[in-house]
C-alpha cells in the first residue's frame, strides 16, 4: 500500500504544513535573494514567462548552475545527452513528488523500469494505434458536432467540451474503463498532475488522497473483472502479468493510475496548446482549413514551441561530459525540455512558431533514451486526428475571450481556452 492510500492523521497534516511553509520560504529566498532563474520558474510570475527565463538560463550556457546546488540544463545537446545516458538515474532526491505518490515508470531505473515498460509498450505501438484510428475518429467527429451545435448559441470554452474529453475517451477505452467510471477522471488527473509540482496546500494534498482512493477502488474493481472476464484492454494484460509473478498488485496499481493521468494530461495540452498556436495565427489556421494533411507539422511544432511536459530530472551516477559539458555525480539536474526545444543551435528562429521548418520532429517533448513516452503514439495521432476534424467542422473558429493558463510548472497548458464561430 503507498503511504497516499492511508488517511493523513491530524499531526501529519501539522507536518505537511510545516513542510509547506518551509518549501515557500526555501523557493522565495532562493528566487528572491539570490535571483535564481531556476527557482523562479516556480513562482506565479515564473510560470507566466517561463520561456523569457529559459532564455535568461541560455545567456549563462547550456547548463547553469544553481544556488539550491543543482543545475538547470536548457542545451538541446546537453538535455539529449542526459536523457539518453545510461550512467543517470531518474531518481534527483528532490522530486516534488516525494512521499505523496507512487509514480512508477516515471521513478524507476532499469531493472525494474524495463520489466514493468516492457508489459505495457505492446499496447502503443503503430499497429495497435492503427487499429484504434477509427474509434478515434468517430469520438472526435461526436465531439466537434457537440462543439459546433454549441457554438449556435454563442462561445464555449474548447479545453472544457473538446480538449479534455477526447483523450479521457481514449485512454480509458486503451485501459478497459467501462464508460459508468469515467466521469469524475479529470478531477482526479487533474489533482494528480498537479501533484508534479508539489503539494500546493492541504486542500490539494486532501484531493491527492482523495484521488488516489478513488483510482485505488476503481483499479481494484477493475482488475477482479478482469480476472474473471479477460479482454484485449491493457488492464487485463496486466493482471496476466500479475498472475505470473511479473509485478506485484502495488506495482499494477501504480502503473495503471500512471497510464490513466499521463494518458490524458497531456493529450488535452498538447490540443489546447495547438488550437491556442493556431488562433493566434490566422493564416496558419487558414492553411490547416484548406489542408488537414498540415495537422502532422501543427503538432509536431507545437509540440516543440510550447511542449506540454515542460521539465524533468536526472542525477548522473558517475562523472560524465556531454558535448564539451561536465556533470558531476550526484549533482541533480533539471532537464528543463522545452528549453531544449527552443535551442538556436538546432532550430531556426526557435521562438517563432514555424510549421514549414526543416528538423520538425527534432524536439524533445516525449523525452528520448529508455524513458522516452510509451504512449507518444497515441498522443500524436489523437492531436492529428483533433485539429484535422476541428479545422474541417468549424473554419471560422476564433477567440472568444482570454485564455487561463495552468498553473504548473512541470505540465504547461490552458485551464480555458474561449472560442466562438
Amino acid at each position: 500500500m503507498t503511504p497516499a492510500t492511508t488517511s493523513p492523521s491530524a499531526a501529519a497534516q501539522a507536518k505537511l504544513a510545516a513542510r509547506l511553509a518551509l518549501a515557500r520560504g526555501y523557493t522565495a529566498w532562493h528566487a528572491g535573494v539570490h535571483r535564481d532563474p531556476l527557482m523562479q520558474l516556480f513562482t506565479p510570475a515564473g510560470r507566466r514567462h517561463r520561456y523569457r527565463i529559459y532564455e535568461r538560463l541560455r545567456a549563462e550556457g547550456p547548463v547553469v548552475s544553481s544556488s539550491t546546488g543543482m543545475v538547470a540544463v536548457v542545451g538541446h545537446a546537453q538535455v539529449d545527452g542526459l536523457l539518453r545516458s545510461r550512467d543517470v538515474t531518474v531518481r534527483t532526491g528532490k522530486n516534488p513528488a516525494d512521499d505523496i505518490l507512487d509514480l512508477s515508470l516515471l521513478e524507476l531505473d532499469p531493472p525494474d523500469h524495463t520489466r514493468l515498460r516492457a508489459l505495457v509498450a505492446p499496447a502503443f505501438t503503430a499497429r495497435r494505434m492503427s487499429e484504434q484510428s477509427e474509434r478515434i475518429s468517430v469520438a472526435i467527429d461526436a465531439l466537434a458536432d457537440d462543439v459546433a451545435g454549441r457554438l449556435a448559441h454563442g462561445p464555449v470554452d474548447l479545453m472544457a467540451v473538446y480538449a479534455k474529453p477526447l483523450p479521457v475517451i481514449m485512454i480509458t477505452s486503451l485501459l478497459g474503463i467501462p464508460d459508468a467510471e469515467v466521469e469524475p477522471l479529470n478531477r482526479y488527473g487533474d489533482a494528480i498532475g498537479r501533484a508534479l509540482d508539489g503539494v500546493a496546500s492541504l486542500r490539494h494534498q486532501r484531493e491527492i488522497h482523495e484521488s488516489q482512493e478513488a483510482l485505488a477502488a476503481l483499479f481494484e474493481r477493475l482488475i477482479e473483472l478482469r480476472r474473471r472476464e479477460p479482454g484485449p484492454d491493457v488492464i487485463s494484460r496486466l493482471v496476466q502479468a500479475e498472475g505470473g509473478g511479473k509485478l506485484t498488485r502495488e506495482e499494477l496499481l501504480a502503473l495503471a493510475r500512471l497510464l490513466l493521468v499521463a494518458g490524458f494530461e497531456t493529450t488535452v495540452n498538447l490540443i489546447g496548446n495547438a488550437v491556442s498556436a493556431l488562433l493566434e495565427r490566422p493564416d496558419v489556421w487558414k492553411r490547416l482549413v484548406d489542408d488537414s494533411e498540415l495537422a502532422e507539422a501543427v503538432i509536431n511544432e507545437t509540440l516543440r514551441y510550447d511542449a506540454p511536459v515542460q521539465l524533468t530530472g536526472r542525477t548522473p551516477t558517475s562523472d560524465l561530459t556531454i558535448d564539451g559539458v561536465d556533470f558531476r555525480s550526484g549533482t541533480g539536474a533539471v532537464v528543463l525540455i522545452a528549453a531544449a526545444n527552443r535551442d538556436p543551435d538546432v532550430f531556426e528562429r526557435p521562438a517563432e512558431f514555424d510549421i514549414d521548418r526543416v528538423g520538425l520532429r527534432e524536439h524533445l517533448a516525449f523525452g528520448t533514451g529508455i524513458h522516452h513516452c510509451v504512449g507518444r503514439p497515441l498522443a500524436e495521432l489523437e492531436g492529428r486526428l483533433a485539429l484535422a476534424a476541428l479545422a474541417r467542422r468549424l473554419p471560422n473558429l476564433r477567440r472568444a475571450a482570454a485564455e487561463t493558463l495552468a498553473p504548473s510548472v512541470v505540465l504547461n497548458g490552458r485551464l480555458t481556452l474561449p472560442v466562438q464561430a
